[in-house]
């Protein structure tokens, strides 16, 4: 068993990665397409909570996200500060990729 520190959270928790059946990961049921967003990601093992929260976010923006003839919802995919657009947590997620560009809301986990 390692003492793991949760990259997404700073939560630590134990991690069983030599009996993965007994870890608290393998507990959290995740849909394909939270796994193809985790391997897009620069994170290492994250927590049981913290799965459950993207998994959730990953239903969420699948079933409202999404954008309609490439029109953008202010407050859903982006908001403005100023003159400046800053896209949500959501809308990049619902992108699929990280543009590496340490953006402000990256659930990627991309700090530059």
């Amino acid at each position: 068993m390692t003492e793991k520190k949760c990259e997404r959270c700073d939560v630590l928790f134990a991690c069983t990665p030599e009996k993965i059946n007994e870890c608290q990961c393998s507990q959290v049921l995740l849909s394909e397409k939270t796994h193809h967003f985790l391997a897009n990601t620069f994170f290492d093992c994250l927590c049981k909570n913290c799965l459950l929260e993207i998994e959730n976010k990953i239903q969420i923006i699948d079933n409202q996200y999404i954008v309609i003839n490439n029109r953008f919802i202010e407050n859903v995919h982006y908001y403005k500060e100023g003159h400046k657009f800053v896209f949500t947590e959501a809308y990049l997620m619902a992108r699929g990729h990280c543009c590496k560009s340490a953006c402000r809301h990256c659930p990627y986990g991309f700090q530059g």
